[in-house]
């Protein structure tokens, strides 16, 4: 625990700083490079062994992300950041029969590996568009996943009780589950005014807020599932204390294409 709240104070201040003083061409540039680093564990994650593998995979996904971003800025973002809440949305369905997907065969690990674009380019893309409207949506919506995480660590171990997942994460609790949407509530009422939120638009802020956060819920059950394939406890070991990049992003995958399609659909 020592270990994982250095990293995240060592952490913190850079992400805070890239958000609030990074233009939106230089943020996502290396917005992407962490994701990309992302799709590096996830191929280990589905069976792929070779580096030379690996490196072209991420080169397949490095290449749409380039393309976007000289080609498809603006108009495309909204539509790729779409079929990202559109798979989550397929991705539910996966955890209600969790062994879908699980043999080691040539035609799971080619399901994986195309799912893993849904999981980083349209989250890339809703992080763009919030940027690109102000440091405080992207902010924002980082926060939300760090406020129900944080909320429900603490909530799940002071209360602890019947299990949200067993079958795919063992530690989580419906008592987290519920202590972490109580958090999102928290924090949305508390944003609301600086983000400039009028008061009309408030019950509309707070319930696109919890539907991300439940995304967020649903980004992190996710990743475990894939991990519990593989036999793997982290994705990784990129961070102290926290394990890969994708155990810190898993829920933010989820999280941002939800929450910035519904804020443009109720036109917050």
């Amino acid at each position: 625990m020592k270990q994982r709240v250095i990293t995240a104070l060592l952490l913190a201040p850079l992400v805070l700083a890239g958000i609030l003083w990074l233009p939106t061409a230089a943020l996502m540039a290396l917005v992407a490079a962490a994701l990309l680093g992302g799709v590096w564990e996830w191929t280990r994650l589905v069976g792929i062994g070779s580096h030379s593998g690996r490196a072209l995979i991420l080169l397949a996904h490095a290449a749409p992300m380039a393309w976007l971003a000289w080609y498809g800025w603006p108009a495309l973002f909204p539509w790729v950041a779409l079929a990202g809440v559109v798979w989550w949305g397929l991705a539910l369905l996966w955890l209600r029969f969790p062994a879908f997907g699980k043999a080691q065969s040539l035609a799971n690990r080619a399901l994986k590996l195309g799912v893993v674009a849904l999981l980083v380019i349209p989250a890339w893309c809703a992080f763009a568009l919030l940027h690109a409207e102000s440091a405080a949506w992207a902010l924002y919506g980082l926060m939300l996943v760090w406020a129900a995480d944080t909320f429900a660590y603490f909530s799940g171990r002071r209360f602890g009780g019947a299990k949200l997942a067993p079958s795919i994460s063992p530690g989580k609790t419906w008592a987290g589950f519920w202590g972490g949407l109580f958090g999102v509530v928290v924090l949305a009422l508390a944003m609301a005014p600086v983000l400039g939120v009028a008061v009309a638009q408030l019950p509309a802020f707070v319930a696109i807020s919890l539907v991300a956060g439940l995304a967020s819920v649903l980004g992190d059950l996710f990743e475990s599932l894939i991990k519990r394939h593989a036999g793997a406890k982290d994705s990784g070991a990129l961070l102290p204390g926290h394990g890969g990049m994708l155990d810190r992003i898993d829920s933010i995958l989820a999280a941002l294409p939800v929450f910035a399609i519904f804020k443009a659909w109720f036109g917050l």
